[in-house]
Parts: C-alpha cells; structure tokens; sequence
C-alpha cells in the first residue's frame, strides 16, 4: 500500500481521524493516498485549499484535461486513473483511452491539443519551457491570466504525484473495476493495490477527483 508505516484509523489522532474521515465522506472509502499523509494532515489540508483556489479559474473539461496530461507525463497510476475516469464523464471513453495512447481525438480543439502538450512539458520539465511556447498559447485563444492557470495545475499536479509516488503509494483497488483496457492504459506506473477484505470494492462515480 506504501513504503512507509501508515495509521489505522483505531489509532488515529482527532487531527487525523478528521482528516480520514473527509476523505472517506468524499469517495466513500478511504483512499490510500489520504493515509500517507497521516503524519502531516495540515499538508492535507494545505494542498486541497491550494488545489480548490487553483480549480476556482479553470472550468472542469480544462483541469482535467491539463491534470490528465501531466499525470500522464510524470507516470503517476494514481492520478492518472483518477483523472481519466473524471474524464470520461466529459468526453467519450474511447477518447480518453485514445489521449492516454498518445491519440488525440478529433473532438479535441487545436487549442485543447496545444494546451495538453504545454502541460505536458511543464509538467516533465518546466525549465524547456520557451517564451515561444507561450506565444503559441496565446495565437490559440488563451489569455495571460489562462496560461498561469494552467501552468499552475500542471505544477500542483506534480507535487501532489511526487509525494504519492515517493512514499510507494498505490491505487486504490476500487480501480480493478473500471474496463479493463481503459484500467491498463493509465495504469503506467505504479500498479493498482491487491483487493484485501478492507478494500473497497466498487469505484465510487461521484465526487471529484483530487
């Protein structure tokens, strides 16, 4: 589930436990990624309110789209399962899987290609990142005040990714239930959790994706 030593919730502090107990209201099950931050639940609380004033600017088919590629881009299961099952809520499943074999569907807009493919590269490596690039966002519709918005999802995603990743955190099982070729498309890095008699068995639909 992780690499590190994690709290059970019978164990847990109020601070934690209230914590827990958000994220299980939220999806219905406690996520595992929720329990690698047992011991810093302030940090929890810190990246949701910096994630919901990032999300405030950006309306939904944009931020997970920008949060669906830069998952893809820095090889996070987590997220990118995620965030592709949040997606297909907004475009076709068949486009989904599409984007995560590097297709790009036509019900894409040149500006929405254009868009992943820079939260792509800020997300793999913001320092490439050229003045042209954001001279090529703005020829495609998107104003200064946009393109912060979407660097900054793409940015917030990478922290969030590398700590999931750094502690050896997995997919929740719930995730075995989507379609299998879907499931083993965005599953590129880390492989989703084993079902034991604790894990949740069903994927909860509501509710969005953190």
């Amino acid at each position: 589930m992780a690499f590190i030593e994690t709290t059970p919730p019978e164990q847990a502090s109020r601070e934690v436990l209230e914590m827990y107990a958000r994220q299980q209201a939220h999806f219905g099950y406690l996520p595992n990624y929720a329990r690698v931050f047992c011991y810093r639940p302030e940090v929890m609380a810190n990246w949701a309110a910096l994630l919901a004033s990032i999300r405030r600017h950006v309306d939904s088919r944009r931020f997970e789209l920008v949060t669906f590629a830069a998952a893809q881009a820095l090889g996070n299961s987590y997220c990118s399962l995620a965030h592709g099952r949040a997606l297909t809520e907004l475009l076709p499943a068949e486009d989904v899987l599409a984007i995560a074999n590097g297709i790009e569907p036509r019900d894409l807009s040149a500006a929405e290609r254009v868009m992943m493919d820079f939260a792509r590269k800020v997300a793999r490596d913001a320092c490439t990142v050229t003045a042209a690039d954001i001279s090529d966002l703005r020829t495609h519709g998107f104003a200064d005040d946009e393109i912060f918005d979407i660097v900054s999802v793409a940015a917030a995603r990478a922290f969030f990714t590398k700590v999931l990743d750094g502690l050896g955190a997995e997919p929740d099982a719930a995730y075995g239930v989507m379609d299998t070729t879907l499931r083993q498309a965005l599953t590129m890095g880390r492989p989703i959790a084993a079902v034991t008699p604790e894990s949740p068995q069903q994927l909860v639909t509501s509710g969005e994706a953190v």
